[in-house]
This record gives structure tokens, C-alpha cells and sequence, in this order.
């Protein structure tokens, strides 16, 4: 099985990189692979709603979305890591996020998501539940800790000294890893979930 890390901080190894690698530790424990990606440094320019990933496959912008994409559809889970701006994710990661689960068409159901926020103080709740929306509005089961998935850092390795945070990215890691190991062999059981065609109603005459 494996994971897809995105780091969404413009410093690679900043505090959003010690959450993500106290759960790559886990999760290699757990026997699952790993791999993290670096965006937040990234020139990732937002959509621009032209349709044409429903013509050609893949959003006409290509740079790390797509590049991202195909790790993103053989993965069985997605976590995603921002530090916060503002009570906010960071716009790049937005930005990407966006493109990334707009122009994937393949389905997402049972990848289990997990999101993680970094700041000084405050604005981590807000953050928490942004990059949870885009899980669940893809039928993506998102797993779950002992706290909000957070941990606190201003300067890049103050997050190492936060333990509760970093118990937090432990029991996260350990709690997602079960997760999908579960929803395994539930698919190998019972198959996925039954879906019915999608209606669409719009609230403009």
C-alpha cells in the first residue's frame, strides 16, 4: 500500500516537513510506502474552469498537478500539509489541491485523506477543515487522530519540540494506516460501495 505526502510550505524542510516525517516513520512501520512531494515552492497557478481536463485527460497547465496526478491515482492515501497564512492554507497548496481533484477524473472513493496544519498560534482549526473538504467531497473516508491534525512551529525546527503535536502526527499515521488496511479488505469482501448517477440541480432559472 502506499501514501501520497504533499507538502504544501514553501520551506522544504521546515516544520510542515518534521509533521510529515514523524508520520513517514509510522507508516513505514505499519509496512506502507511513502512518498512526499514538494509544492509549496512550486509556480502553480490557480484553474481557470476552461473543461478542457474533460477533453484531454489532464489540466492544460502542465506542471506539478499533472505530474502529481498519476502518483495521486495509484495511491490508497492522500495526506496533505500546510502551514497556515491568515487562518488559511497556503494559496499555492490551494491552488494545486484544486487543480488537482478538478482535473482527475478517476475515482477517489475509499482513498482515505488526511490533512495536517502547521502555525505559530492560531488559525490551525480553520485550516484543519479546509483541506478536509476536499476529501469528502470526493468520497474519500478521512482519518482521524487523538486532537486536530496539528502542530505548532514559527521557526523552522520549533515543531520538533512540540510533543503533543508530534504524538498527534504518530497516533494520525497509526489511525490512517488502519484505516486503509480495513477498507482493503473490505473492498477484497464486500466490494466498494454502490453508486448511483449523479443528479445535479442548480437553483438558477
Amino acid at each position: 500500500m502506499k501514501v501520497l505526502m504533499i507538502n504544501g510550505s514553501p520551506k522544504k524542510n521546515g516544520n510542515t516537513s518534521i509533521a510529515l516525517q514523524e508520520m513517514e516513520r509510522i507508516l513505514a512501520e505499519e509496512g506502507i510506502e511513502t512518498e512526499i512531494l514538494h509544492v509549496g515552492n512550486k509556480p502553480v497557478r490557480g484553474c481557470i474552469a476552461c473543461g478542457q481536463c474533460f477533453e484531454k485527460g489532464r489540466c492544460v497547465f502542465d506542471d506539478i498537478v499533472n505530474q502529481a496526478a498519476e502518483k495521486f491515482e495509484e495511491c490508497d492515501g492522500l495526506v496533505v500539509g500546510s502551514p497556515v497564512y491568515y487562518a488559511s492554507a497556503n494559496a499555492t497548496l490551494v491552488a494545486f489541491l484544486t487543480r488537482l481533484f478538478y482535473s482527475t477524473h478517476f475515482d477517489k472513493t475509499m482513498k482515505v485523506g488526511a490533512a495536517v496544519a502547521v502555525a505559530r498560534r492560531g488559525g490551525l482549526s480553520s485550516t484543519f477543515d479546509e483541506l478536509n473538504k476536499f476529501f469528502t467531497i470526493s468520497g474519500m473516508p478521512v482519518a482521524s487522530g487523538q486532537y486536530w491534525n496539528s502542530i505548532h512551529g514559527r521557526e523552522p525546527g520549533e515543531a520538533a519540540e512540540d510533543a503533543e503535536g508530534l504524538q498527534s502526527m504518530r497516533t494520525l499515521a497509526r489511525n490512517m494506516a488502519f484505516l486503509m488496511k480495513s477498507i482493503k479488505l473490505g473492498k477484497e469482501t464486500y466490494g466498494l460501495p454502490e453508486k448511483e448517477d449523479p443528479i445535479r440541480t442548480n437553483f438558477v432559472r
